[in-house]
């Protein structure tokens, strides 16, 4: 089993940045994803961006150009570098590892973006 803790949330002013920072512990498997998720209130959870082991990435269009996701394989740890936050950004943020067929979640961490 792999454990996830999530860091790096809270309030921000609308044009700012937040990097956002998880660390997987446990079971962890050499060749995994890593993804991270946003759920609004009252919405759906969504994919934001995803890396996997060898680098690849890929971004929701709502935050291609604004986000930066990264992995640091040595730490176990994933990063998201947000700028140019928007109020819609607004949302509770999950780091997600999947291999093989398997997957954790996070606790999430609060991002809010104020206008």
């Amino acid at each position: 089993q792999v454990q996830l803790v999530e860091s790096g949330g809270g309030l921000v002013q609308a044009g700012g940045s937040l990097r956002l920072s998880c660390t997987a512990s446990g079971s962890i498997f050499s060749i995994n994803i890593m993804e991270w998720y946003r759920q609004a209130p009252g919405k759906q959870r969504e994919l934001v961006a995803f890396i996997t082991t060898g680098g690849s990435t890929n971004y929701a269009d709502s935050v291609k150009g604004r986000f930066t996701i990264s992995r640091d394989n040595a730490k176990n740890t994933v990063y998201l570098q947000m700028n140019v936050l928007k109020p819609e950004d607004t949302a509770v943020y999950y780091c997600r590892y999947s291999s093989g067929g398997t997957g954790s979640w996070g606790q999430g961490t609060q991002v809010t973006v104020s206008s």
